[in-house]
């Protein structure tokens, strides 16, 4: 297997002109790639008792779901606001370029429940420190973090870090 690194496309000037997407589509369309990534975070997680995966719109479904299936573990999605059909609690947090909101169903796991928080990328934080206040709000217990991606110069990471005391990402870009 090559490195994961070169299975993810960067695409600069994307959304707004000086940011270089990571996109991780390449590396979930070959089958080999998409595999890997999964067993390397079934193996930082697979002690870890936990029994729900929550995954962040959009690419964070595609892991997380795959993920829950391998630790034996539920599903539960965190959606862009007014996707979600049934009653949902909201977080609003700030992207680099605007405001954004995600929700949870309020009844997507109960108090206590050992829940892992999955995405593609770890950039600011914001996102997942908004999924990680609805986990909270619900009275999960974050066990961990799992990304793809890491941009460590934007220091996401570190934020998760002093909120749950694992925090992985398989690939790390410098820069933006």
């Amino acid at each position: 297997m090559k490195d994961l690194k070169s299975y993810i496309r960067t695409i600069p000037d994307f959304p707004s002109e000086g940011i270089m997407f990571r996109d991780i589509t390449t590396l979930l369309g070959n089958p080999a790639a998409l595999k890997h990534t999964i067993d390397l975070l079934f193996g930082h997680f697979r002690n870890d008792r936990v029994q729900m995966v929550a995954g962040v719109e959009a690419r964070g479904f595609v892991l997380a779901g795959a993920l829950a299936c391998r630790l034996g573990a539920g599903f539960v999605p965190i959606r862009k606001a007014g996707k979600l059909p049934h009653q949902t609690i909201e977080e609003k947090y700030q992207l680099e370029y605007g405001e954004a909101a995600l929700e949870m169903h309020l009844d997507a796991f109960g108090a206590g429940d050992r829940v892992l928080l999955i995405d593609d990328l770890i950039a600011t934080g914001g996102t997942a420190g908004a999924a990680m206040n609805l986990i909270d709000h619900l009275g999960g217990d974050v066990v961990g973090a799992g990304f793809v991606v890491e941009l460590p110069g934007l220091g996401g990471a570190d934020k998760l870090r002093a909120r749950c005391d694992k925090v992985v990402s398989l690939v790390s870009f410098d820069g933006d």
